[in-house]
């Protein structure tokens, strides 16, 4: 498992991608206010990024891990005594699913079929969905 993704929930995107970014060698990876919801990336330089979402409640956080095969790690945790919460989810880079322990501290599972589909996404001078920096 790798750690991938931190999902941030945020009241204001806007607010809040300005704070992560002033933080040193922190810059916008992407952004894309699409679907109902704001989302940002924010690459600190080392994985994993941090994702800046108003659809997420504010001040949450919701580890993302890869995972080689998504079933047999559900299955494995899921027989811990995790239990499902979310899922099977689609995202850009693959499915993806969200556990919780017994205490309720969540994390989601991803297999990356398409690894940078976001970046790529942002990359395209076409996609009107995308909001680049100033």
């Amino acid at each position: 498992m790798e750690l991938r993704f931190l999902y941030l929930g945020s009241s204001d995107t806007e607010r809040d991608l300005a704070a992560w970014t002033a933080l040193p060698g922190a810059r916008l990876r992407w952004r894309f206010p699409a679907f109902a919801a704001d989302v940002a990336a924010v690459d600190l330089g080392q994985p994993p990024l941090l994702l800046i979402a108003d659809h997420r409640p504010p001040g949450s956080v919701l580890p993302i891990y890869a995972v080689t095969d998504l079933e047999e790690t559900t299955d494995a945790l899921v027989s811990a005594g995790w239990t499902h919460h979310l899922g099977s989810l689609s995202t850009p880079e693959g499915p993806a699913t969200v556990l919780v322990d017994a205490s309720g501290t969540a994390l989601a599972l991803l297999r990356v079929d398409r690894p940078g589909a976001m970046d790529a996404a942002y990359a395209d001078s076409a996609n009107v969905d995308a909001r680049r920096a100033p």
